[in-house]
């Protein structure tokens, strides 16, 4: 059987706010989250940062 395919989910990276360093990867419902901002650690920066959703990975 074919596997279902997930209606506007997609993927997104979480980029650190200070350095821009792409840390997280995460899927989220375009439709219900348009934006995503969370404090998460960056190992670049060595501290917690908020990190924001960049755009749709492929």
């Amino acid at each position: 059987m074919a596997a279902k395919k997930k209606s506007g989910v997609i993927k997104v990276a979480m980029v650190c706010s200070e350095c821009k360093a792409t840390n997280y990867f995460t899927s989220i419902n375009k439709a219900v989250t348009p934006k995503l901002a969370q404090q998460k650690y960056c190992k670049h920066c060595r501290k917690h940062t908020e990190h924001t959703s960049k755009e749709k990975l492929k």
